[in-house]
């Protein structure tokens, strides 16, 4: 099976948790992270400050926070696909806490 391998080139954020992720096959996808922040390693993102201390990770190629958190760069480029079983795992983590 062939997985093609993508690359984080760009971003902006355009909204509170929503960024615009630009890929090196010149594709776009606005995410808003909201329904996936959930989970020991997401949770702090709930800190905009935090949220938007977002960067590129220059080897890696995908979205790094300063707390260690990150997304797969396929993920991200397919968010429509992984969306919902992203949301549905939040909720999960959510449901453990409380």
């Amino acid at each position: 099976m062939n997985h093609p391998i993508y690359r984080v080139v760009g971003l902006e954020i355009v909204a509170p948790y929503t960024l615009r992720v630009r890929f090196d096959d010149d594709t776009t996808q606005t995410i808003d992270f909201r329904p996936v922040l959930s989970g020991e390693l997401y949770t702090p993102l709930n800190d905009v400050n935090l949220f938007n201390a977002v960067r590129i990770d220059p080897e890696v190629h995908t979205l790094v926070w300063p707390n260690g958190a990150d997304f797969d760069p396929a993920t991200l480029h397919d968010w429509p696909i992984h969306a919902r079983a992203l949301r549905e795992r939040a909720q999960q983590w959510q449901a453990i806490r409380t």
